[in-house]
């Protein structure tokens, strides 16, 4: 189990206390200081309030588990509106939206999708592109994210 994978399951158990769902966690390098990034949301979505609340109980939780063996900056975030998409619940909640798909490898020499999200079929996430439908199990997917469609 890696170092992220036993973070999520620490704090997995609050989350679903408060009805928060987990979009990502990374951590990071940055400015020669590790970042543990937490991206959450939740019904209704995730205000600035809900960022320091999570943050002092996040803190508190990772430190009384003393998973994270060096120093390190908590960051607590919304998705925000590009936000990414990872599991299977993702693609299901976000039917119909617009959405950019890069996979791992290319499929008939291209790595990059965009278009409007189907309906999953037999675990395959469905993206309806210019091209047609295309459709990707999860595991080829390199990052997928919101790609809304936003007037300036």
């Amino acid at each position: 189990m890696t170092e992220i994978s036993k973070i999520e399951a620490a704090v997995q158990p609050l989350l679903d206390q408060e009805a928060v769902d987990l979009v990502d966690l990374e951590c990071v390098h940055e400015g020669g200081r590790r970042v543990l990034r937490f991206f959450l949301d939740k019904p209704g979505g995730f205000k600035l309030d809900d960022c320091a609340y999570f943050s002092d109980r996040i803190g508190a939780l990772l430190d009384t588990v003393d998973l994270v063996n060096e120093h390190y900056v908590l960051e607590v975030s919304s998705p925000g509106v590009n936000r990414v998409l990872k599991k299977e619940r993702d693609f299901l909640r976000f039917i119909g939206q617009r959405a950019k798909v890069r996979l791992k490898t290319p499929e008939n020499g291209q790595r990059n999708f965009r278009g409007c999200l189907k309906p999953m079929e037999a675990g395959l996430v469905v993206l309806e592109s210019e091209g047609g439908l295309v459709r990707f199990p999860l595991d080829r997917i390199d990052e997928a994210r919101l790609d809304p469609d936003i007037d300036l």
